[in-house]
């Protein structure tokens, strides 16, 4: 039990001390030289399209770090809607990787103009996730027999009954006004 605690502990101290590092990971940028060329003792980068390793830094991390977040935020999430904070981060990790692509490629094309045609795809899978865990846990709180709705086989395309048809015919034909019909109810 102590030690279950302590693990806990150390595990909210490290995601801690990594969310209080994100300002630093952001301005890291700083450090990169103010030109088009980096060289290292590991390898060499040239910055193509923003013709300043700094300014593409700069980019980069201003993608990173909010994506790092949302990805913290992801993984310590106890909500039962968590899937959605996963809608940010493709976004973030599509903006990422186009900012890549153009800058190593000198590719001009403005890629992240038609994001969301692209990205609409994960969407609609996390939004149908997140509505089905929904469905689900309404059904556990709220006792709905999802079951029993469907051996009704009640549908919107299912034929009209004769008795629901007459109903419907005396509504139609009756001097009643909406406050008397609904009275009736």
């Amino acid at each position: 039990m102590i030690g279950q605690r302590s693990g806990f502990l150390l595990t909210g101290s490290i995601i801690a001390l990594l969310i209080a590092f994100s300002p630093y990971l952001f301005y890291l940028y700083e450090i990169f030289p103010d030109g088009p060329v980096w060289e290292n003792f590991l390898f060499s980068y040239e910055s193509k399209y923003y013709l300043n390793v700094m300014t593409a830094m700069w980019t980069y991390l201003g993608k990173i770090t909010p994506l790092f977040l949302l990805l913290i935020w992801f993984f310590t999430c106890k909500h039962w809607w968590y899937h959605v904070i996963l809608v940010p981060t493709i976004m973030y990790g599509y903006q990422l990787i186009t900012a890549l692509y153009q800058d190593m490629y000198m590719d001009v094309k403005p890629m992240d103009t038609n994001q969301l045609i692209y990205l609409a795809p994960f969407f609609i899978i996390i939004i149908c996730i997140v509505y089905l865990i929904r469905i689900k846990i309404f059904d556990k709180i709220y006792g709905i027999d999802l079951s029993e709705i469907e051996e009704t086989n009640i549908s919107v395309f299912s034929a009209t009954s004769e008795k629901d048809l007459e109903e419907m015919d005396d509504v139609k034909n009756s001097s009643d006004t909406d406050e008397d019909y609904y009275a009736k109810l």
